[in-house]
């Protein structure tokens, strides 16, 4: 196993899903440009990963606020997704976290903690045929505060009857590991694609 995981013995996993079980970060970009290009919006890939985490909504208003358009939210937030869906055959789940999952240490509990809709989530985790893996699921709606507030983690392990110090965050993006440090909880960073060749 490549990915070194912090010591102790953890009674829950929580995972986010775009980056970190799901290699679909390069699959989103390219839907965020396409559906952004009709808009004639920029979105450059560096911001791109930089807001990993961030529900679909709010990256739209800030990209509208930051770009002085005006661009509608819910309108470009169903043709991203829907772009994504497309690029679904090509989705691979990232090795290293993989390994994770089917290994299962001692059956514990299993979630998904993530920015993206529970539509996509599930998609994305059903072209992978890992649904059936995770106990529960907490996605963009399902929480008030996204990432790097704790509180979608938080719901995720009273879910799963775990206390925080017991649950292991799996995390591709920076918020999401500052999101795991608020809630009190151990966390391991998955590499982006580029390092991971």
């Amino acid at each position: 196993m490549k990915l070194k995981l912090p010591e102790g013995s953890f009674k829950a996993y929580l995972f986010d899903c775009d980056g970190t079980i799901a290699d679909s970060m390069p699959l989103h970009y390219r839907a965020w440009k396409q559906a952004l290009g009709e808009w004639n919006c920029e979105f450059d890939e560096e911001l791109f990963y930089a807001w990993g985490g961030m529900p679909v909504a709010k990256i739209i208003s800030m990209l509208n606020e930051r770009h002085g358009l005006n661009m509608p939210v819910k309108t470009v937030g169903v043709r991203k997704e829907s772009l994504y869906f497309e690029l679904l055959p090509e989705l691979k789940a990232v090795p290293d976290v993989l390994e994770h999952i089917e290994a299962r240490p001692g059956g514990i509990p299993f979630a998904v903690v993530s920015g993206s809709t529970r539509e996509s989530v599930t998609a994305s985790l059903v072209a992978l045929n890992l649904l059936d893996q995770f106990d529960t699921m907490v996605c963009a709606g399902e929480y008030t505060k996204g990432k790097p507030d704790p509180e979608a983690l938080l719901l995720a392990a009273a879910r799963l009857g775990a206390v925080p110090e017991d649950c292991l965050v799996f995390e591709d993006a920076e918020m999401g590991i500052q999101a795991a440090k608020a809630a009190g909880m151990a966390s391991v960073k998955v590499p982006p694609p580029w390092e991971r060749e």
